[in-house]
């Protein structure tokens, strides 16, 4: 069985080349009410560069250093200040503790291992840091954390961030920012905003956020069940088709290629437990992450937290009688809602009163976007050939989206249990568009 081998691993602060543009950073409704969840695991598998491992680490050690003078929160740590009335603040304290850099070697492990299986190989989750941690515990443990693993034809650096910090947006321009100092510029071409969004019932004189004591937001440990996922790419030309289809069925030109793309995946989600037992609860529940940099409006490269959770249930009987079509449209209907004023609405709600996401499954769920800017990332020795997630938060009906390395084109993890995907037998390519 294939192994990976720590090698080494340290900690990499800022280079201290330009003045730090902020020391600390508040934390909004948004970044807060993840404190109980998991960091974000998302990495990248690249060619072996033609440079020795000890001058690629050493490389990759020094342009980091180098990006984190552009984002000092990330190399700080949180700061939680317990207050008279029991209640706990939480921010980001720009200490420069540093981010943890780890050097690994998985030398029996090929780039074709990672991408031919049918399903993706558990080793992947050896690659990624910052496991079996939880966002409030940055306190003590870093906000940014990589691990470079060596295969044996390649190389994958696995990034994780901790997700009461920021979110997708912000992650994936800090991973763009470190590959543009590596492979030498001398500034990054999207610079961080630190200004912080609050709602209008929480000013300057409210700040930090007084949270209740974290104990009582925790329920029991959470069980991760097991599970198993597949990668699944769905075509640029494939999607239009799938798009164009949504819309002449429903008599619209409303339907965006992602709401056909995800009323796609909840339907084929659904068949696949019909298959696996026919007493499926009759109601399905799903729920979209919505970004709300473009609703509130943000400024571009805002730092932090800026999604919705979106939630809707329907019949699984009306679900699998109805069309493509109607199935998109209610994806249409409940994106459309999520207005300015109902996010307003919802984080002034919280900021009176605070509650936590708590870890859990949520039946159907489609997190993280295709629009990341995933496949400009480049060290110096060329673009990624996929990128791949971790092990945190995974349960039965998650889909992560991510783009395709070819432009258009979107590359789906479909996570779900392992007696789910037995169950389908030779139906396996129900996820996949049959034209």
């Amino acid at each position: 069985m294939a192994t990976v081998e720590t090698i080494s691993t340290c900690v990499v602060g800022m280079a201290g080349i330009n003045p730090a543009p902020i020391s600390r950073l508040e934390l909004t409704p948004w970044d807060l009410q993840l404190l109980l969840l998991d960091p974000i695991q998302k990495g990248v598998l690249l060619h072996r560069p033609d440079e020795s491992p000890h001058t690629l680490i050493d490389r990759l050690k020094s342009s980091l250093s180098r990006a984190l003078d552009f984002y000092p929160p990330l190399a700080g740590r949180l700061s939680a200040a317990a207050n008279d009335d029991g209640t706990t603040s939480f921010s980001v304290d720009c200490n420069n503790a540093g981010v943890e850099f780890t050097h690994a070697v998985a030398a029996a492990v090929s780039v074709s291992d990672i991408l031919e299986p049918k399903y993706k190989p558990e080793i992947i989750y050896s690659f990624f840091p910052l496991n079996e941690t939880v966002n409030c515990e940055g306190v003590s443990n870093p906000l940014w954390a990589v691990q470079v693993t060596e295969l044996a034809d390649g190389v994958f650096i696995g990034c994780a961030a901790n997700h009461a910090v920021i979110d997708g947006t912000p992650f994936w321009d800090f991973f763009n920012s470190w590959s543009e100092i590596c492979r030498g510029l001398d500034s990054i071409s999207k610079p961080p905003v630190f200004e912080r969004w609050f709602p209008s019932n929480v000013s300057a004189a409210n700040l930090p956020i007084r949270l209740p004591p974290l104990e009582q937001n925790v329920s029991e440990e959470f069980f991760q069940p097991p599970f198993l996922e597949r990668f699944l790419h769905f075509s640029k030309e494939s999607l239009s088709k799938l798009k164009a289809k949504a819309n002449s069925e429903a008599g619209s030109d409303n339907i965006t290629t992602l709401q056909a793309l995800t009323a796609h995946l909840w339907r084929s989600y659904i068949q696949c437990h019909l298959k696996h037992s026919a007493t499926m609860s009759e109601e399905a529940k799903f729920v979209i992450i919505v970004g709300a940099r473009a609703r509130i409006p943000l400024p571009e490269g805002y730092f932090g937290n800026a999604v919705h959770v979106a939630r809707t249930t329907a019949s699984v009987t009306e679900l699998l009688q109805e069309g493509l079509c109607d199935t998109a449209m209610k994806i249409n209907e409940i994106v459309g809602e999520q207005k300015r004023e109902r996010l307003i609405k919802y984080l002034e709600d919280w900021a009176t009163n605070p509650t936590l996401h708590r870890k859990g499954s949520f039946s159907f769920s489609v997190t993280s976007s295709p629009r990341h800017n995933v496949f400009g990332i480049d060290f110096g020795w060329g673009r990624p050939t996929a990128v791949r997630s971790g092990k945190v938060q995974k349960f039965d009906g998650k889909m992560t989206l991510f783009p395709a390395a070819e432009a258009g084109g979107i590359d789906v993890e479909v996570c779900m249990a392992p007696e789910i995907w037995r169950a389908l037998g030779d139906s396996d390519d129900i996820f996949e568009l049959h034209n």
